[in-house]
């Protein structure tokens, strides 16, 4: 039998949740909360294998919630279950330890089908959560190497973005031509590119240009 909480601020999203699921001949709500504070007493007391966790409650938030849960409860599985998918939520609630994330515009059997699949180990990330988590999969995989950059050479990268020449960049920046090439030579070894085609290419990928 799989144990489950639920914690959410709305009565009647508890009561119908709880309603459905002891439908489940496998699934057995043992207890209910409506904030995060009383939430992690219960989760205490009741030792649940899948938590249902609501993320914007008064009191203490859902992050706030599983994050003190997965401190004391780690082999606990929390599927969060919201109408909110922005980054500030989805973030830093996965980071704190939720296991699944859920949208409660979510079918039923989907739910039902979440909580079996945590208690087995199995995560369930609604797409957008998925989607949200691959971009930023590739951010962390494509640093941002224009940081390496003085301000001077991001200056000229951009202009070279702009398509200047080096006389249109020395004459736009106040400095010699010999000043613009060494700033050039910075930026192709500090970028790994190879000549200035490439360098307009990653200012304007970048979007460092109009």
């Amino acid at each position: 039998m799989i144990r489950v909480l639920l914690i959410d601020d709305h009565e009647m999203v508890r009561l119908g949740l709880s309603a459905y699921l002891s439908t489940q001949s496998d699934l057995e709500v043992v207890g209910q909360a409506a904030n995060g504070e009383e939430g992690i007493q219960r989760a205490k007391e009741l030792k649940p294998n899948v938590i249902l966790m609501d993320l914007v409650m008064e009191k203490m938030d859902g992050i706030a919630a599983t994050a003190a849960i997965m401190e004391v409860l780690p082999k606990t599985k929390i599927i969060v279950l919201t109408s909110y998918i922005e980054d500030e939520k989805v973030y830093p609630v996965i980071e704190a330890g939720a296991f699944s994330y859920l949208l409660k515009t979510s079918p039923a059997h989907v739910i039902v089908e979440a909580i079996r699949a945590a208690n087995s180990g199995e995560a369930v990330l609604e797409s957008k959560v998925t989607n949200k988590m691959m971009a930023r999969m590739r951010q962390t995989k494509d640093p941002v190497l224009h940081d390496r950059l003085t301000p001077r050479e991001l200056d000229v990268l951009q202009l070279i973005g702009d398509g200047k020449s080096n006389s249109e960049i020395g004459e736009t920046l106040y400095i010699g031509i010999k000043t613009v090439k060494t700033h050039v030579s910075n930026i192709l070894q500090k970028l790994d590119l190879e000549d200035r085609t490439q360098i307009a290419i990653y200012a304007h990928r970048k979007g460092l240009v109009d």
